[in-house]
């Protein structure tokens, strides 16, 4: 299927001179491996502690979002570092959403479940694989030594071995983003879009389309403007194409790291701790305290985004109050990568994308509203705690 989009999207799309090197080294036919006897005792040393790092800190979004901007603060050569973390904060968010004042209005107490399970899982899908990858890279470059051949000691794609070995040699920040772009997607194509599970209980469900009618599928990158905190973002149409979350990847990267923007999300960011709460970033608009009755009937509360006289702050709890704590099977093994022709993803492409939210995202909370009001619903009894 991504070999047909990639023939209506990059048709007569040449590769540059540096892609071309990359596709010499992925159609080689002998693809390197390495077994745990084969390890000298530093070699097994390293990869233990990687593998205890990685679970150390994959244990919920908060702890997986602030790794991310612990290891971009120390290496900011890696964008994809600072890129997953703003995503993997809209991450948080779309998880308490589902116990705070609106969604839960919507949703019965499994569908909350059935969704937190689809987040969750892919939030920590994400992270065992991409974790190990850059905690590698930072021993690479402590040890001045390439150490990327221990990648398939952690399940890591073919694809991204070849990448890596570049990036070490050459040192693209931005082939190595959109790589790491096309690798996580790729990833969670199978283990979760494609999942039989997800796809009974999320992805075919009216309410996930609904969400895509309502156009809840959006990334949001808070930053300031020397008043305020403002939004710029964008919105995935089709999340159950893999095409489509690939091309939002680089989209939101050219968002992230346009000078224009970045130096104020970053500000932003380091200095807002992540919880998960939408008011992290707009306690005008949320708080993490329910200041609502639960049992009172849902009364319009906003309009262009502004609270009505004497209207309670909608309610986002952080994630610790939200969800407790999930036990996650291991990963599935799988190599997703089958065809040289995904680095044609990896092109550079310097146009300038429209990053403006704030109106889309004030619509989408009234439709969430009128939705609330067109069902008659009252809020669960545990939403009052």
């Amino acid at each position: 299927m991504i070999i047909q989009c990639l023939k209506k999207i990059f048709s007569g799309e040449k590769i540059t001179p540096e892609l071309k090197a990359i596709k010499k080294d992925l159609i080689k036919k002998l693809r390197p491996t390495i077994h745990e006897n084969q390890l000298n005792d530093v070699e097994r040393d390293l990869v233990a502690s990687i593998r205890q790092e990685t679970k150390n800190r994959n244990i919920d979004n908060v702890s997986r979002t602030d790794a991310y901007l612990d290891f971009y603060k120390k290496y900011p050569e890696i964008h994809w570092a600072f890129l997953g973390h703003m995503v993997s904060r809209n991450g948080g968010w779309n998880m308490t959403d589902l116990k705070g004042s609106m969604l839960t209005r919507l949703l019965s107490e499994k569908e909350q479940a059935d969704f937190f399970a689809f987040l969750e899982r892919g939030n920590w899908l994400i992270f065992q694989d991409i974790y190990p990858q850059m905690l590698l890279y930072a021993e690479s470059v402590e040890r001045n030594t390439n150490l990327f051949y221990l990648l398939p000691m952690f399940h890591v794609s073919f694809f991204m071995g070849v990448i890596w070995n570049h990036f070490y040699r050459v040192k693209d920040e931005y082939v190595l983003a959109m790589a790491l772009i096309v690798n996580e997607q790729s990833y969670l194509e199978k283990r979760v879009i494609q999942n039989p599970y997800y796809q009974k209980t999320v992805l075919e469900k009216l309410e996930f389309k609904l969400q895509e009618l309502l156009e809840l599928n959006q990334i949001i990158f808070p930053y300031f403007d020397g008043k305020e905190v403002k939004m710029i973002g964008q919105t995935i149409q089709q999340f159950g194409s893999l095409s489509d979350r690939i091309l939002l990847g680089k989209r939101l990267y050219q968002i992230l790291f346009d000078p224009e923007n970045y130096p104020s999300i970053y500000r932003w960011a380091t200095l807002h701790k992540h919880t998960g709460s939408r008011k992290d970033f707009w306690p005008q608009l949320f708080n993490d305290i329910n200041e609502a009755d639960p049992w009172d009937s849902y009364q319009r509360r906003i309009k262009d985004c502004r609270l009505k006289p004497g209207a309670p702050k909608l309610y986002s709890p952080i994630l610790s109050h939200a969800w407790d704590h999930v036990e996650q099977k291991k990963a599935e093994i799988g190599e997703w990568y089958a065809n040289w022709k995904v680095i044609h993803y990896l092109n550079r492409d310097d146009s300038k994308t429209n990053g403006d939210i704030y109106h889309e995202y004030c619509k989408t909370l009234e439709r969430i509203e009128i939705a609330i009001l067109a069902k008659g619903a009252f809020s669960p009894k545990k939403a009052a705690h």
